[in-house]
C-alpha cells in the first residue's frame, strides 16, 4: 500500500527517469510495466485528465487521496506521491530477478557487515534491514513524499525491541543518505507499540501506528503523539457482518452507523478538538459511499477502481454541492465524548477497553505480517550469497 503523505519534495529522481520496470504485487504471475516521468503531483484528476471538474477533483479537495497499491502498478494514471516499504514488498522484489530493485536486495545480502555474524538468526535479522532500507532508499528517489519502512510485526509486543529496530533502519536509512523527514517507521497498535511512538516521537522519529480497530488505540494513539493514525474502515464492516459481542460496534449498529466509518468519524473529532497533532489515515475503503462518508479525513486510500470510476465520473454544477465536508475542525468542536472516553491512557484501562473486534482483527493482522518477515528470512537464507556480487 502506497502511503501518501506530505514532505518536502525530492529532487533525486533523475537516476530512474524514463527507466521501465518490471515488477510485481506479490504474486509470480502478476507482472507489471510502467514508465517513470519527471514530476509526481498529487492526485487530481484535472492534471490526469480533461479541463472538466470530475467527482476525483471535488473529493481531492477534501482529503488527500492515496492509491491503494503496494507498487506502482499504475503509475501513469495515478501517481503515488509517496511509498511503504515492507516484507511483502521484498517477496515481490525476490520473485522478479530482473526489476531494478533487485540489486538493493542482492547489495544487502553481499553486505560485509552482516556477513560478520556468526549467528544464523543474527545474520538474516540484518540481512531484512539491510534490504528494507536499500529498497526504501531507492523509493526516496522516486517519491516526493516520506517512505513509511515496516518494523518487524513479531517486535509488537516488545516496546524496547521496536526501538531498537527503529534506530537500527535509521542508521541504516543514514548511511544510504535518506533524511528522518523523509521517513515514517509502521509500527503496530498494540499498547506496547503505541508507548514506543511515544518515546520514537519524543525523539523526532515520525511513526504511523497501523492495526487500528477500536476508539482505545486510536485515542491512546493520539495522546502518544504519533504523526500518522491508520484505521481500516472495512475490516470493521466485515467483522461485524459475522460477530457479534463488542460494545463499540454494537453502539455503532444501534445508531444506525457503519462501525469503521463511525471509528474514522470519532477519532477524528477526538484528534481536532484536543488538538493533537496526529493525522488520521482511513484505509479498506470498498466503494465511493465510503469515500463521500469519509471526506475531511486527512487521508483516503481508495482502491484504483474506485479512483477510475470517480476520475471519469463528470460532476454536473448541481452536483458540486452535493459534495459536503463530512469531517472538519469546526464539527470536531461540537462532539461529546463520554468521561470514560476522556481518560489518560494507561496499559490498564487500554486492555479493558481494547474490545473483540480489535482483539481479532489485530492478532489475525500481526500474524499475517509475522509470517511474511518469516518467508523473507527463510528466502534470504536459501538464495545467500547472491551470484554475481
Amino acid at each position: 500500500m502506497s502511503v501518501s503523505l506530505q514532505s518536502p519534495p525530492s529532487s533525486a529522481v533523475s537516476s530512474f527517469q524514463g527507466t521501465r520496470l518490471r515488477f510485481s504485487n506479490g504474486s509470480p504471475a502478476s507482472n507489471l510495466l510502467f514508465n517513470f516521468q519527471r514530476s509526481f503531483p498529487v492526485i487530481r484528476a484535472s492534471s490526469l485528465d480533461t479541463g472538466s471538474t470530475t467527482e476525483l477533483d471535488l473529493v481531492s479537495s477534501f482529503s488527500e487521496i492515496v492509491p491503494d497499491t503496494v507498487i506502482f502498478d499504475d503509475f501513469e494514471r495515478f501517481p503515488p506521491t509517496a511509498a511503504t516499504v515492507s516484507s511483502s514488498l521484498l517477496l515481490g522484489i525476490c520473485s522478479l530477478p530482473d526489476t531494478i530493485f533487485r540489486n538493493a536486495v542482492d547489495m544487502a545480502l553481499a553486505d560485509s557487515e552482516c556477513n560478520k555474524h556468526e549467528n544464523s538468526e543474527l545474520r538474516l535479522s540484518c540481512f531484512s534491514n539491510k534490504a528494507l532500507v536499500n529498497v526504501g532508499g531507492d523509493l526516496a528517489k522516486l517519491v516526493p513524499g516520506r517512505v513509511s519502512t515496516e518494523v518487524d510485526a513479531r517486535l509488537a509486543y516488545d516496546t524496547h525491541g521496536i526501538i531498537r529496530k527503529v534506530h537500527d533502519l535509521l542508521k541504516l536509512y543514514n548511511e544510504v543518505n535518506v533524511p528522518p523527514e523523509r521517513l515514517l517507521f509502521k509500527i503496530p497498535s498494540t499498547w506496547q507499540g503505541i508507548e514506543a511512538s511515544r518515546l520514537l516521537e519524543s525523539e523526532g522519529i515520525q511513526t504511523h501506528l497501523t492495526f487500528v480497530y477500536s476508539f482505545a488505540q486510536a485515542a491512546a494513539a493520539a495522546q502518544a503523539g504519533a504523526s500518522v493514525i491508520q484505521i481500516f474502515v472495512g475490516r470493521l464492516r466485515d467483522w461485524s457482518r459475522n460477530h457479534s459481542g463488542d460494545p463499540e460496534i454494537e453502539a455503532a449498529l444501534k445508531r444506525g452507523e457503519d462501525p469503521g466509518l463511525a471509528l474514522v468519524t470519532k477519532s477524528y473529532n477526538y484528534i481536532h478538538k484536543y488538538g493533537h497533532k496526529s493525522k488520521l489515515m482511513a484505509a479498506a475503503v470498498r466503494n465511493k459511499q465510503d469515500l463521500f462518508s469519509l471526506l475531511g479525513v486527512d487521508y483516503i486510500i481508495a482502491p484504483l477502481k474506485v479512483l477510475q470510476s470517480l476520475k471519469e465520473s463528470i460532476a454536473t454544477p448541481e452536483e458540486k454541492y452535493s459534495f459536503v465536508r463530512r469531517l472538519s475542525p469546526q464539527s470536531a468542536a461540537i462532539y461529546k465524548f463520554s468521561e470514560e472516553e476522556l481518560v489518560k491512557w494507561d496499559q490498564l484501562s487500554f486492555a479493558s477497553a481494547v474490545g473483540p473486534a480489535a482483539v481479532e482483527l489485530l492478532a489475525s493482522g500481526l500474524d499475517g505480517y509475522a509470517n511474511q518477515a518469516n518467508r523473507v528470512e527463510e528466502l534470504f537464507e536459501k538464495i545467500w550469497p547472491p551470484p554475481n556480487v
